[in-house]
């Protein structure tokens, strides 16, 4: 028997890291080449790593909560037969993109690539080195000291362990570590009370980690960083209704379920056509505006794992057929924890349906680096009165939550009109249609 190191291998296109969420396997196991032996959480999805061979497991390197970085070896495995050591595997995780160069190579190209450029006070750029990977902080911590400047290179992190935080790199920028332009952001110096609580057998303490970690470190960012307004209007869906219900059979025929979210998506497009700045993303460190020229729509997928935004990339190039067909194969990979990397990458607008689950209104978190999101509440039956007599109409209510760095109140308002408009009236809404 010899023992053979397993190396963490390519896990996606610019990914050079990730938290280790579960192992999969245990000392004295017997696995399988290409056996899935932990569950890694990277700032785009929870993946599975597999081993590129087989045989006894003998030590598990890292323990659960630990970032790993690409290259590093994260088991010893006695392999029965085997030669001199494996190389560094080349096949990828799963869910994750195509193979890559060696991971030291690539891990360092990802890094120095990553690295944007700042504003300094005097009109310089400055271009903080890339972090090393000795560095104790998560892919989002590094995310974000990247788009803010800051080098986290010997900081001194608060973590457990001295794990740079969040909060480290944020309290690092708003105290100048790098000056930047006029959209830099400044974190406020906000005291963090000390947490108290019962105890005892009354309160249950569990770990924060795994995809609600993600959850909660890019919600913030995105709250610290983006001034959130909220536009809400209701419209007169009954149109609309009944087209899906004649739409329905045709559906079915095809092996395809028509709900609501397509007609939406396809509204949202020729409104956005109006309204290019809905489809744009604010590049903080270069100071620019980004237009983006296509439209992959995401859509916020409630999942036992936590919230997930898989993508319709090209969605204007799509039938609504193709649409619906695409949104209900995502939805279903979703809650099987089967996404790819690749498929909650490059969203350009993102849609939350609040309504499936009986929501009325609400006010969503905009998706960073996305500049709006657009949330699609329950239908309902309202009483008015027309020519004397009462009678019944299906209505829905719509928001759009608009960064107001970008999109003042008057263009949201008539944004949101000219959206309630086309999805009132289908036929107008056909008109648009590729």
């Amino acid at each position: 028997m010899a023992t053979k190191n397993v190396q963490l291998p390519e896990i996606g296109e610019g990914v050079t890291e990730g938290e280790l969420v579960n192992w999969l396997v245990k000392p004295g196991d017997k696995i399988e080449p290409d056996q899935a032996i932990a569950e890694l959480m990277t700032d785009k999805a929870t993946v599975e790593v597999p081993s590129p061979i087989g045989g006894i497991v003998k030590e598990l390197k890292f323990k659960e909560g630990d970032v790993i970085t690409v290259g590093s070896v994260v088991v010893t495995v006695d392999a029965v037969g085997a030669g001199a050591e494996a190389p560094a595997p080349s096949s990828h995780a799963a869910p994750a993109a195509a193979k890559s160069p060696a991971p030291g190579a690539k891990l360092a190209s990802a890094q120095a690539a990553a690295q944007p450029a700042s504003a300094g006070a005097n009109g310089m750029e400055i271009h903080p080195p890339p972090a090393s990977s000795k560095v104790l902080a998560t892919p989002a911590t590094r995310r974000l000291a990247r788009e803010m400047g800051v080098d986290i290179n010997g900081m001194a992190g608060t973590g457990m362990a001295g794990r740079v935080t969040r909060d480290d790199v944020l309290s690092a920028r708003g105290a100048g570590a790098v000056s930047g332009g006029p959209a830099a952001y400044q974190a406020p110096s906000v005291p963090r009370p000390a947490f108290t609580g019962q105890g005892g057998a009354l309160e249950e303490r569990v770990p924060l980690k795994g995809i609600r970690k993600k959850i909660a470190e890019n919600l913030q960012m995105a709250k610290h960083i983006i001034p959130h307004f909220t536009l809400m209007d209701e419209a007169d869906v009954t149109q609309l209704v009944n087209m899906r219900e004649e739409l329905k059979a045709a559906g079915e025929k095809a092996g395809v379920k028509v709900t609501y979210m397509p007609f939406v998506f396809k509204a949202l497009i020729a409104t956005v056509r109006e309204f290019p700045m809905f489809n744009a993303s604010i590049d903080d460190a270069a100071g620019e505006i980004v237009y983006k020229k296509y439209f992959n729509i995401g859509f916020a997928a409630d999942t036992p794992q936590g919230l997930l935004v898989p993508i319709v990339k090209g969605a204007d190039q799509k039938s609504l057929l193709q649409v619906a067909r695409e949104i209900s194969e995502l939805a279903g990979k979703a809650r099987d924890g089967k996404l790819a990397l690749d498929e909650m990458k490059g969203a350009t607008f993102t849609v939350t349906n609040i309504g499936s689950v009986g929501g009325t209104y609400a006010t969503p978190v905009i998706n960073h680096p996305e500049v709006a999101i657009f949330g699609m509440y329950k239908i309902q039956d309202k009483p008015v009165l027309k020519n004397g007599q009462i009678g019944f109409i299906k209505t829905m209510n719509f928001t759009v939550t608009a960064d107001h760095r970008l999109i003042d109140g008057a263009v949201a308002a008539r944004f949101l009109k000219a959206f309630i408009h086309r999805i009132e009236n289908p036929g107008v809404l056909m008109l648009d249609m590729m």
